[in-house]
């Protein structure tokens, strides 16, 4: 297991896939955190927090569009997002964070549960088969 991922908690690895639970939904206001499920953006960012970055809360689109709090960058790092679809529209894009070696950890309803692919494995699924691209969020959370 990748060095990234043994750091991850263990209750990260246990979210349940919720499409309805993203960032900015009412349940998720009403509701926060991730026991009650999370899409792929709220796990994305989740995972980042955890490392101490501080993503905006924006769906596919607006992520990819954003410029205050995330940049475009040729080649992913780890902690980056990688956004992908099955056109090369941003809007409903699914998200994951790259964690190296051809790694991205994401969630997402075919898996259930977060989970490791590789950049083929995305390739091999018709609704994944388009890398858009990534960013790097470039904001750090403030020290508690």
């Amino acid at each position: 297991m990748d060095a990234m991922h043994a750091q991850l908690p263990a209750d990260l690895w246990t979210v349940p896939y919720a499409g309805a639970r993203f960032p900015g939904a009412k349940a998720v206001a009403e509701r926060p955190g991730l026991a009650a499920g999370a899409n792929c953006q709220l796990f994305a960012y989740a995972v980042l927090e955890h490392f101490g970055l501080a993503p905006a809360p924006l769906r596919s689109s607006e992520l990819w569009d954003d410029t205050r709090t995330t940049v475009r960058v040729g080649a992913p790092e780890p902690l980056d997002l990688l956004l992908f679809n099955a056109s090369d529209r941003a809007y409903g894009a699914h998200v994951g964070v790259w964690t190296g070696d051809d790694a991205v950890l994401h969630l997402c309803a075919e898996a259930g549960r977060p989970a490791v692919w590789s950049l083929a494995d995305f390739a091999a699924r018709p609704r994944y088969g388009v890398v858009l691209g990534a960013k790097r969020v470039t904001r750090r959370a403030r020290p508690s």
